[in-house]
């Protein structure tokens, strides 16, 4: 407790035991080294200093986690958080889920807090992570679980009349991310708590999300997603902690006296970035990390000359346009002020996180040459690389080092992520657009780019075609090529599959590679079990668990591999079987109550949720179904009778300015409705897509497929992190050799999974074949698309548009060569699920096999390879030993 009144950190006094009052007055008496001594003071008088101290550690100790302190805390954060009564909370489960939250909050934020002193105190080196999405989900049910105190909520609450479970849906799935990436960043920060890692997520505070996505007529339409309507119960608002972003004005030069040239900005718009702080707990561990996210606030809330002169609508222009900065994830950049705010949203969030990081580093007195050696920032994909110069300008202009110095810690610091080969995808932006918005940046990048040509002029002398490919500034026109920028100022680059680290060293980045080699590292994806299986999928995860005699597996994910010697095992598999026809009946539960769509939940469930994208070939799906639908409409009754039963489930959302995903959407939907309402069909085939996809709806998707798609062209695919989920939850993959698909083969073998289409190295051959009309195409290819253009799946202004982007040399993402190896494969399927004890053999030798694809392995990839973060382990251990011994002491003092 000495070490808790100089700040250290704190133990847990009672951490899961209550010490009646008689027994505790004894233990302060008999302990008064610790506890304050029985001494009475005057009204007026308050205690020493160090008795201050010692009463705020005691007061402060960790709250306790029996039945009777968990319903105390929930009732009194109803009575006084809430100003709910018993009966209030009856008909209001919003405000039970409410309750609850702050409940467990409490406890995830003494854990937090003893984090961030410990390793404040350890001076360790620390790695912040700067994603623009978190694709979190729901917070509650995993806090519970990393927590390890879901079953004393479950009892404390179920004593008051409350049913935990009934309070899950209350809670509103976080709007800070859209896709793949935001998920991944999530995951990822899972592991680093888990793994006890010092580490930071950054990220903005969308109020609005990406959209909600409903469907009218067939068609997407994006409306606000209201997640903050009731407000966010993990979240801490500091306002104590609030930076200025500048924007616009101009630079002007100023000569210092050794000569040399300072450059100061004259900003013309000020905002200011508010932190709100969210804890993130680790699983089985007191670790508990911080995602800090960024709000933008005016500098001047109202412009109150404006408001007295009657001119209401300008005198909160500021606010307005202070606030738009973080309302929207991803905002549309089909227009010039979409693209001016995109811009906007990266450089606020670059500026505000740069500034924490540079303020805390300042604390601990050291010199700048340091700041390497304490700080590692990953850059999750382009959308942070405006840091790079945002750290190169407090150095130089407000710290005053000079330009090698402050390059020389840059390019120590950073660490670059790519997640793409498609070159649309990397972002440009225009110097115009910078010119307006960030000058001093500009030039900065100008200075950059104009010493790095240099060094390329030096390596390939003349070569002025390569050094127009790796210079950040791309000519005619004139924009900012930002995966360049993340490149040069990196002092790693890494892709995240096999197959796209070699690709981002081929295609994306060759120059660059061949200048430096020894730059570019693969660390392949991977997702958390703990959210994935063991919250997802509780029942099979408490199986494997049984099976394996352990819940190790959960932080040691290749424990998984044991499960193949019980492959065969009836015992397990009747099981495995029995949970998956549950899952199946809840999502079927799912479709009838939101679609109005009843599906039999003993048919095939062949499941597509991705983000919509014309490279992840939604449409080979949606036009092999049509397929399948015009066989069996020309079958006999004896011949239906052999069909397999199948439910086609799409789900996921289209960017609001990418039209041809939007115009698949509705095919898809459109092609449901001719299906769903044929009586000859039946519940032979059924196809639902399914609105608004999220993490809690993938929750309950990915437990409950038989089949799952990865069908993107070879070679585009970055790395996928869907299959890892789906077939970590002994669903089988449908894919093509791209991304990780390729290493999941490698580890579960190619006979449990179906594989179809050409292979990377095939892709550009086929494609000049296609643009040349030399390509022979599958006679079923080409009988489809007539039975489509005669009207059989119905019809809309855009069908003819959809269609030519895959006929007449158009198809550049190969739909219509990879067609029949896709329905060969599609067959296969048929068959095999025909024979239970096949599937169920090939679906457990699936989740058995996914042991390398768990975040904490790419976690520690990236810690040893990538960030150079070394963990003490023993010390943490240590530390998690003595809190504990510290209980049993306790105990025994109070007997």
């Amino acid at each position: 407790y000495q070490r808790r009144v100089r700040g250290i950190y704190k133990r847990p006094l009672y951490c899961n035991m209550q010490i009646p009052k008689r027994d505790e007055e004894e233990l302060i008496r008999q302990t008064p080294e610790i506890f304050i001594e029985k001494e009475k003071y005057e009204l007026n008088e308050a205690l020493p200093e160090d008795k201050s101290a010692i009463l705020w550690a005691f007061l402060a100790s960790y709250l306790p986690t029996d039945e009777q302190s968990i319903q105390r805390f929930y009732v009194q954060h109803a009575e006084y958080s809430l100003a709910q009564t018993r009966q209030d909370l009856t008909h209001k489960k919003r405000s039970a889920y409410q309750a609850l939250a702050y409940s467990v909050r409490d406890r995830l934020i003494e854990r937090w807090k003893d984090t961030e002193i410990y390793f404040n105190q350890s001076d360790v080196k620390r790695v912040y992570y700067l994603s623009l999405e978190f694709l979190l989900g729901r917070s509650l049910q995993n806090s519970m679980s990393n927590l390890g105190l879901t079953n004393q909520y479950i009892r404390g609450l179920r004593n008051l009349g409350v049913k935990m479970e009934d309070l899950y849906d209350q809670e509103p799935d976080a709007g800070l991310g859209n896709g793949g990436l935001g998920r991944l960043a999530a995951c990822f920060l899972d592991s680093l708590a888990t793994m006890n890692y010092p580490a930071w997520g950054y990220g903005l505070r969308y109020k609005y999300g990406m959209f909600y996505q409903v469907m009218k007529d067939g068609n997407q339409v994006e409306m606000p997603d209201y997640w903050l309507s009731f407000g966010n119960a993990w979240e801490i608002e500091r306002f104590d902690i609030q930076f200025p972003v500048y924007f616009g004005g101009e630079i002007q030069q100023i000569q210092k006296p050794d000569g040399t040239a300072k450059y100061v900005w004259k900003h013309t718009e000020e905002v200011v970035a508010v932190a709100y702080d969210v804890p993130v707990p680790g699983y089985n561990t007191y670790n508990a990390l911080n995602m800090r996210l960024w709000s933008s606030k005016p500098s001047n809330e109202i412009d109150f000359v404006s408001f007295n002169q009657g001119d209401y609508i300008r005198a909160v222009e500021q606010k307005q346009r202070a606030e738009t900065i973080t309302s929207v994830l991803y905002p549309n950049d089909n227009t010039t002020g979409g693209k001016e705010l995109r811009v906007k949203q990266q450089y606020f969030f670059v500026s505000a996180t740069l500034q924490d990081i540079t303020r805390r580093f300042r604390h601990t007195k050291k010199p700048w040459s340091e700041f390497p050696n304490l700080v590692a920032i990953q850059l999750n994909d382009t959308h942070p690389t405006l840091g790079i110069t945002e750290l190169m300008r407090i150095l130089v202009d407000l710290e005053g080092l000079s330009w090698d110095d402050a390059w020389g810690i840059c390019t120590k610091t950073f660490c670059y992520t790519n997640h793409t080969v498609l070159p649309e995808a990397l972002e440009k932006w225009s110097v115009d657009l910078f010119e307006r918005l960030l000058p001093r940046h500009l030039h900065i990048i100008y200075e950059i780019n104009h010493r790095f040509l240099e060094l390329v002029q030096e390596k390939w002398p003349g070569d002025i075609q390569r050094m127009s490919r790796l210079s950040i500034i791309q000519e005619d026109p004139k924009m900012v090529r930002m995966a360049n920028l993340a490149v040069i100022g990196s002092q790693f680059v890494n892709g995240v599959a096999e197959i796209h680290s070699e690709l981002v060293k081929t295609q994306v980045f060759p120059d660059f590679y061949e200048l430096w080699p020894h730059k570019f590292k693969n660390v392949t994806n991977g997702v958390t079990p703990r959210r994935w299986l063991h919250q997802a999928n509780n029942q099979l995860s408490e199986v494997i668990s049984r099976f394996l005699r352990t819940d190790n597996w959960l932080t040691d994910l290749d424990l998984l591999k044991e499960l193949r010697e019980y492959a065969h095992e009836p015992k397990l598999q009747k099981k495995w079987s029995s949970i998956k026809r549950a899952n199946k009946a809840k999502l079927a539960a799912w479709i009838e109550k939101k679609l109005g769509i009843t599906v039999s939940h003993d048919a095939l469930f062949d499941v597509h949720v991705k983000r919509f994208h014309e490279y992840k070939r939604q449409l080979l799906n949606i036009l092999g179904v049509c397929w399948r639908y015009r066989q069996i409409k020309g079958m006999s009754y004896e011949e239906k009778a052999d069909v397999q039963p199948r439910v086609i489930i799409f789900s996921g959302k289209a960017a609001p300015g990418y039209h041809q995903a939007k115009r698949i959407i509705k095919f898809i939907n459109n092609v449901g409705q001719v299906i769903n309402n044929d009586a000859e069909v039946g519940d032979l085939l059924k196809v639902v897509f399914l609105p608004n996809y999220c993490v809690s709806l993938a929750e309950i998707i990915i437990p409950a497929s038989d089949i799952s798609q990865h069908i993107s062209t070879a070679g585009t695919e970055a790395s996928g992190t869907s299959n890892m989920k789906f077939a970590i939850n002994g669903g089988l993959i449908l894919g093509t050799l791209d991304g990780a698909n390729i290493e999941i083969r490698e580890e579960i073998g190619e006979k449990n999974m179906f594989i179809f289409g050409a292979k990377a190295d095939q892709v550009e051959d086929l494609r000049k074949q296609m643009r040349e009309r030399t390509l022979n195409l599958d006679s079923r290819w080409n009988e489809l698309l007539k039975l489509i253009e005669q009207g059989v799946f119905g019809n809309f202004p855009d069908l003819s548009t959809l269609l030519s982007s895959i006929k007449d040399g158009n198809d550049h993402y190969l739909l219509s060569a990879d067609f029949p190896s896709y329905l060969d494969a599609q067959e296969k399927i048929d068959a095999a699920y025909k024979n239970k004890k096949l599937w169920n053999t090939m679906s457990i030798l699936s989740t058995a096999g996914m042991g390398k694809f768990s975040s904490d392995r790419s976690i520690r990839d990236y810690a040893i390879n990538i960030w150079n973060l070394k963990v003490k382990i023993w010390v943490l251990v240590l530390f998690v030993f003595f809190r504990r011994l510290e209980h049993i002491l306790l105990f025994f003092l109070a007997v």
